[in-house]
């Protein structure tokens, strides 16, 4: 059975892989693709783009046009700055294979009328089939207003908004783009599938808070690739729902790594499966790969697989937390379940460390099972008092190789029987 779920995660791996490649003429620069069959250009629609005047409904105006044509066009030309305020691409109604080519810099208000009492998204696509966002301009959150104690955003409403946020849609590709300075999250998917993103850049400080780079929820069959991230939080983070996602080809840093997670929180269940994240660079990060999941929760992450990640200066690489709460006392609270932690590889995994190289905290029912490590050469950035070495509490798997640090915490004897609330029969 073991065999046949590698086998089918490594056929879906090479289709995605196959699917992404297909893509990778579409990121086209100002041109316009000649199977369009309308194009509709915000300036046409009254938009001034000096950065100053309230462009939002010429915004609106050029999508009520271009929804009602399939295969249309929507355009922001470069050498413009559009100041809009919150917006939503709305289907179901629209027509299919919209293209919304984006040349030009996108900033959004800083002050606090458009926001109203606050809201989850600055700009969202909703249930739409087919559509790509695409071109060389800037979508940029201008999120230090909401950022830092309660002198600099006092006026800003407690909700933070997401950039750019697609939801319910299907067939959806992002590339080219860069994301600067979003208030929290700067790309979102949610309940989307078959998603590509590749070639995009993604900027925040690393003391931003909740800034993740790109956060995926209730979404399948995704394709990551050739982005460049350095946020305040995750640059990667998957949440509950997600399944047959490809990462690779990614830079992330600062930040806090690539997790899945957290999960579980307020005791809900959690399912996530088939996730490969490999060919990754990860500097000055917090943790590099991780899994961390609530106490008390239900439901499972299996069949994970990170291989050929390159760390520089992290203080964690690898990582699964079952005890995660940014409160410090409820990371002490033990509770009666947990998210199943099982089916998790780590394969050449190699560079520096500057607090631990390994952590492994599970859960005691369940533990973590089947997690197997490879050819792990971790090395400290230099010698301290501060350093520790590798740490494992509740872990069942093997060491198919020698690794650097020796790992000798890993439990090697048969794993309890788990019966425990898994999401696959």
């Amino acid at each position: 059975m073991k065999m046949c779920r590698s086998g089918l995660t490594r056929v879906l791996v090479f289709a995605l892989f196959a699917w992404s490649s297909s893509f990778e003429n579409c990121n086209a620069g100002e041109s316009y693709r000649g199977w369009n069959s309308a194009i509709f250009n915000v300036l046409d629609f009254g938009a001034r783009g000096d950065g100053y005047a309230d462009d939002t409904q010429a915004f609106v105006a050029a999508w009520a046009a271009a929804c009602k044509v399939e295969a249309s066009m929507m355009v922001v030309p470069s050498g413009f700055v559009f100041l809009v305020g919150p917006l939503t691409f709305s289907g179901p109604h629209c027509a299919a294979n919209i293209q919304f080519q984006l040349n030009g810099i996108l900033i959004a208000p800083t002050s606090r009328k458009p926001w109203g009492s606050g809201l989850l998204q600055w700009i969202q696509f909703k249930k739409l089939k087919g559509i790509t966002v695409y071109g060389k301009g800037i979508i940029d959150g201008q999120g230090s207003v909401w950022w830092g104690g309660k002198a600099t955003n006092a006026n800003m409403p407690s909700t933070v908004p997401t950039a750019l946020r697609f939801y319910g849609s299907q067939h959806v590709t992002v590339s080219g783009i860069t994301f600067k300075n979003s208030a929290q999250s700067h790309l979102k998917f949610d309940n989307c599938v078959s998603v590509q993103v590749f070639d995009i850049n993604i900027s925040s400080p690393g003391d931003s808070p909740n800034t993740d780079g790109i956060h995926l929820q209730n979404s399948e069959d995704v394709v990551i690739y050739r982005a460049n991230i350095a946020s305040g939080d995750d640059c990667i983070s998957i949440q509950t729902g997600c399944s047959n996602v490809y990462i690779h080809n990614v830079n992330c840093g600062p930040g806090h790594g690539i997790s899945i997670g957290a999960l579980g929180e307020d005791r809900t269940k959690a399912c996530v499966s088939n996730i490969t994240v490999q060919n990754v660079i990860l500097q000055n990060t917090t943790t590099g790969v991780r899994i961390k999941t609530w106490q008390g929760g239900s439901g499972s992450v299996q069949g994970i697989l990170f291989s050929n990640i390159q760390v520089s200066e992290v203080k964690i690489p690898i990582m699964i937390d079952q005890f995660y709460s940014p409160n410090a006392k409820s990371k002490l609270l033990k509770k009666a379940s947990a998210v199943t932690v099982s089916g998790i590889s780590y394969v050449n995994i190699q560079g520096s460390y500057t607090v631990k190289p390994v952590h492994f905290a599970c859960s005691d029912n369940p533990p973590c099972t089947d997690v197997s490590l490879a050819n792990i050469w971790l090395t400290p950035l230099e010698d301290n008092y501060n350093l520790q070495g590798p740490f494992c509490s509740q872990v069942y798997g093997t060491l198919r190789t020698r690794t650097t640090p020796p790992m000798d915490c890993l439990l090697t004897s048969k794993p309890p029987r788990i019966n425990h609330n898994s999401c696959w029969p």
